[in-house]
C-alpha cells in the first residue's frame, strides 16, 4: 500500500505568506510516495532512495533524535542557531516527522517497521519536497498501524515537523499538498479555486545554495519594517481576479509585478533575473515559485507563463535550464 502526497507550486504570495498575506497556490502531478511495511527486527528502519540512504533505529533513538532536533530548533528561534544548523541531513526530516509521530499519539512500537521514500519532486526548489514527505509518512504510518488521525491531526504534526526545516513555515505547502486542487489563502480562510487552464511551464534553474528557512530569515526585516507585505498582496489578489476570468494580459501583468517585489527583497540572483528579463522580451512572464535564493545563482524553479513556447526552449537551453512537464493536480495526498 501506497500514500502518494504531491507537489505544490506557490502561483502568487511567496514570503509574504509567512506574515498572513494573501496566497495562492497549487497541487502539482509529482508526488513523494512513501511505503511502510513490518520487518521482523524490533526496529525503525528508513529506505530513502532518492538520496541513497538506508539506515535502521530504535524507537529510542529517534526519540534522542527528535528531542535533540527540539532543542536545536529552540536555541534557533533564541537567535543562537541559523535554521540550517537544525537538521544536520535532509533524511533527518523523515525521522524526526516518524518519532513525532509515536510521541503525538503516545504510541510503543510493538514490531519492526520499514519506511521506503522515493519522489519526483526536485528537493529545494521550491516544489514543496518537504510538506509532501512529511505528510506522505505520517499517513503511510498511520494506515500501516490502522490509527485513525483527522485532517486536522495530519496539518498540526506536518507544520512541527516542516517548522524543523524552515523556521517558521506559513502552512501552505502542508494546506496544499494535504487537500489537493489549487486554494486562494486570506486572513486564514482557504478559498477553492479552479485549475488554471493557462499555456503554463516550470524551468528548473537548479538547487539553491540557500534553504527555504535561511531565505525566509535574511528577508524577515522587509516585512517587518515596510509595507511591501501590502504589495504582495495587492499582487497576488489582483492575480486571483486575473485567474477567474482566464484573463492571460492580466494574469501576465501580474507575474511580472510579482517578480519585481520578489527582486526588491534580492531573493532572485542575477542569472535568474536576466533569464525572465529574456522571456518578458517574448511577451511572457516569469518568476520563482518558492523562497528564491540570496547567495549563488540558482533558485529553483521558475513559473513561466508564455504562449510563445519555441522561444522558451530557446532560451532554457541557452542557460542549460530544463523545462519540466508538469500541470494541476485536484487530489491531495492519498492511498493507492
Amino acid at each position: 500500500m501506497k500514500v502518494l502526497a504531491p507537489g505544490k507550486l506557490i502561483l502568487s504570495g511567496e514570503h509574504a505568506t509567512v506574515y498572513g498575506k494573501p496566497a495562492l497556490a497549487m497541487a502539482v502531478n509529482r508526488y513523494v510516495v512513501a511505503t511502510a511495511t513490518p520487518q521482523l527486527l524490533p526496529f525503525v528502519s528508513f529506505d530513502l532512495s532518492d538520496l541513497a540512504y538506508e539506515k535502521r533505529f530504535s524507537l529510542l533513538a529517534l526519540d534522542h533524535l527528535k528531542n535533540r532536533i527540539k532543542e536545536k530548533y529552540k536555541r534557533f528561534v533564541q537567535g543562537e542557531f541559523k535554521i540550517r544548523d537544525v537538521l544536520r541531513q535532509p533524511m533527518e526530516l523523515a525521522q524526526f516527522a516518524l518519532s513525532l509521530f509515536f510521541e503525538t499519539l503516545n504510541l510503543k512500537l510493538t514490531q519492526g517497521m520499514k519506511i521506503h521514500v522515493q519522489s519526483d519532486i526536485p528537493i529545494g526548489c521550491g516544489m514543496g519536497s518537504s510538506a509532501a514527505t512529511i505528510l506522505s509518512i505520517v499517513h503511510a504510518i498511520a494506515n500501516h498501524l490502522r490509527v485513525e488521525l483527522t485532517p486536522d491531526m495530519f496539518y498540526r504534526l506536518g507544520l512541527e515537523a516542516e517548522n524543523m526545516q524552515h523556521g517558521y513555515s506559513s502552512g501552505l505547502d502542508l494546506r496544499v499538498s494535504l487537500n489537493g486542487g489549487c486554494v486562494f489563502v486570506k486572513d486564514g480562510v482557504i478559498h477553492a479555486r479552479s485549475i488554471p487552464q493557462i499555456p503554463m511551464f516550470l524551468v528548473n534553474t537548479g538547487t539553491p545554495q540557500t534553504s527555504t528557512g535561511e531565505c525566509v530569515s535574511t528577508v524577515a526585516h522587509h516585512f517587518k519594517h515596510s509595507n511591501i507585505g501590502d504589495e504582495f498582496a495587492t499582487v497576488t489578489e489582483a492575480m486571483d481576479v486575473a485567474l477567474q476570468e482566464n484573463n492571460l494580459p492580466l494574469i501576465i501583468q501580474s507575474i511580472i509585478a510579482n517578480h519585481a517585489l520578489l527582486v526588491k527583497i534580492g531573493v532572485v540572483p542575477q542569472t535568474v533575473q536576466s533569464f525572465i528579463n529574456e522571456i518578458q522580451q517574448t511577451g511572457g512572464a516569469g518568476k520563482i515559485c518558492g523562497a528564491g535564493a540570496v547567495a549563488g545563482q540558482n533558485a529553483g524553479v521558475v513559473l513561466v507563463v508564455t504562449e510563445n513556447e519555441s522561444s522558451l526552449q530557446e532560451i532554457s537551453a541557452r542557460y542549460q535550464y530544463n523545462i519540466l512537464p508538469v500541470t494541476g493536480v485536484t487530489r491531495g495526498v492519498h492511498v493507492v
